[in-house]
């Protein structure tokens, strides 16, 4: 099976800035891949190559092309929507489905409606006229009705309500991801996309800090409600993090065998957005 996207050790250097540090990384078919990382970590960078829109050091294949070289090609079975995309004002919702239709080869038009149908956007309102919310959710209309090999999200839903980013993601799952096709996400909500990961790479400056498909993370990190008796012995065992919640010492180990943690107190999986934090903190200790 071809990969869908192949890079190593991806550089992009700016005056003061390691935007993209050696970064290396291979995306099968039919994954979803969260990306995940702080403000000015290359997430947008990253992608940004990968579309062709930024030339990068280093070896980058998409789709069997190099992006930069051959866009053209590439971009026929890719579609992307970035974090500061943005609409003609001026046009309707309806005018811009109709351009896409002529522009696009892979755009379905019928398919747009049935996403623009269950939000409040008007397709015969313009841009300029809708709300921040409302430009997000007929761009993301736009965006899921290409049939595309690869679709790159950078904060897809930024802006809009909870109840819209619930019902974003499980559209997402149930009418576009149909096992073949490949995602990426780069967000800040952990939290609501951590059930449909397939894999996940965590980057802080510029630099690959966790690459991993996602079931293999309860093999990896286990999380420990700390028994007051034990503490001694829990820091003993060197956890990534320590805190308190709620009165309670919660420490989160990686690769610790799981018959010591018993001994320690109650023993859980912990959250994806809780292994970033740990990641994060070691990274920069």
């Amino acid at each position: 099976m071809n990969s869908i996207v192949e890079a190593s050790n991806l550089k992009k250097y700016y005056r003061k800035t390691h935007a993209l540090d050696g970064v290396s990384l291979r995306l099968e078919p039919g994954h979803i891949l969260g990306l995940i990382g702080p403000n000015g970590a290359g997430k947008t960078t990253l992608l940004r190559s990968l579309t062709g829109l930024l030339r990068v050091d280093g070896e980058l294949d998409v789709l069997g092309h190099d992006p930069w070289r051959n866009r053209v090609k590439v971009m026929r079975d890719v579609a992307f929507i970035a974090d500061t995309a943005t609409l003609p004002s001026w046009a309707r919702v309806d005018q811009l489905f109709t351009y896409l239709e002529k522009l696009h080869p892979n755009f379905s038009r019928a398919q747009a409606e049935t996403f623009l149908a269950r939000t409040s956007v008007d397709p015969k309102r313009r841009i300029k006229t809708l709300s921040k919310g409302m430009v997000v959710q007929a761009h993301l209309a736009m965006i899921m009705a290409i049939d595309a090999k690869l679709l790159i999200l950078d904060e897809p839903t930024l802006g809009l309500d909870l109840l819209f980013r619930k019902t974003f993601y499980t559209n997402l799952l149930n009418e576009y991801f149909d096992g073949e096709r490949t995602i990426v996400i780069s967000t800040h909500q952990v939290e609501e996309i951590e059930h449909i990961l397939t894999d996940v790479i965590f980057l802080d400056r510029g630099k690959v800090v966790l690459d991993t498909n996602t079931e293999s993370l309860g093999d990896h990190y286990a999380s420990v409600t700390v028994k007051p008796e034990a503490l001694e012995r829990a820091r003993a065992l060197r956890p990534l993090q320590e805190q308190t919640l709620m009165g309670h010492s919660v420490f989160l180990y990686e690769d610790t065998p799981a018959e010591k943690l018993k001994q320690l107190g109650e023993v859980r999986r912990p959250g994806l957005a809780d292994i970033f934090v740990a990641k994060m903190q070691e990274n920069r200790s």
